[in-house]
């Protein structure tokens, strides 16, 4: 029983869904001034939590056979047949879904609007070059949802929020792929950027970077934060382009991995975390 809980939960990919959660609901703090209604507030995170949860678990479902060739990925639950049929797990995640975009109704109309469109994105044309569009869509459902539980409009912020989300989201998977370009390449996953010669890719890596920084720095202004925000902005944006400009000089599989392990907890969410703070201790 253990066991077989465990296997269901790794599916659902506990860490991203945490993160997807994690950005979600500091949206929402930043959208209610450092103070949203907490009832509102809990239901994002609810709907948000659940729904990347259920995402992620049709994508895993949908991308079982490329997952069981390559060898960072075989051992997962469904291409290992620790669940079998695969499509036992299909009642769980669709279940999540339709619960979050429940939620999301009740929370306002744009909400479920937004995490409809997440949805469709994250399950269309997997592994092909549309998924990195349709994977920045998808990643900005969380914090649209989160930020319009509260607000209930678009504004500039909420832009600036999309636009960060936008360069972080292929500078995240791109490092990973990068990272493990002839795994996938073995896979038959032929699409950008393993398809490009690995020196060229760092560049676009780096250019990424730059213009994370950028809007990270941009965002002091258009999300009215403070000056702990904008320090703390400017040290983690020089640690990701240092990280990727020793990748651009060392041209190695790890210095990749570094990138890409650094762009998650350590970058995304220590940076939506100090937006929270910089609000509560004005």
């Amino acid at each position: 029983m253990h066991r077989a809980i465990a296997n269901y939960t790794e599916v659902l990919k506990p860490k991203e869904t945490l993160l997807l959660t994690f950005i979600g609901v500091f949206a929402a703090v930043v959208a209610g001034a450092g103070s949203p209604p907490l009832g509102l507030l809990f239901l994002a995170l609810l709907a948000i939590a659940l729904g990347s949860g259920g995402c992620n678990g049709l994508t895993n479902y949908l991308d079982r056979e490329v997952d069981a060739r390559m060898k960072r990925t075989q051992h997962r639950a469904l291409p290992s047949k620790r669940i079998s049929p695969p499509s036992k797990v299909l009642p769980l995640a669709i279940s999540l879904v339709a619960l979050a975009l429940g939620l999301a109704w009740i929370l306002h109309p744009l909400c479920f609007l937004f995490g409809l469109i997440g949805v469709a994105a994250a399950l269309s044309w997997r592994k092909t070059g549309a998924t990195h569009l349709l994977g920045i869509i998808s990643s900005c459902a969380p914090v649209l949802i989160g930020y319009l539980a509260i607000s209930n409009q678009l504004n500039p912020t909420i832009l600036f929020l999309c636009l960060l989300i936008a360069a972080w989201v292929p500078l995240h998977v791109w490092s990973l792929m990068t990272a493990h370009r002839d795994d996938y390449l073995e896979a038959g996953v032929r699409i950008f950027p393993v398809t490009w010669k690995v020196e060229d890719t760092i560049k676009v890596l780096l250019g990424l970077t730059v213009a994370l920084y950028g809007v990270s720095i941009a965002l002091y202004h258009f999300g009215d934060f403070g000056i702990l925000y904008l320090v703390v902005a400017n040290v983690l944006g020089a640690a990701m382009v240092y990280a990727t400009y020793r990748l651009l000089r060392a041209n190695t599989s790890h210095h990749a991995w570094l990138v890409y392990k650094l762009t998650a907890f350590p970058y995304l969410g220590l940076l939506f975390f100090i937006m929270g703070l910089d609000l509560w201790l004005r």
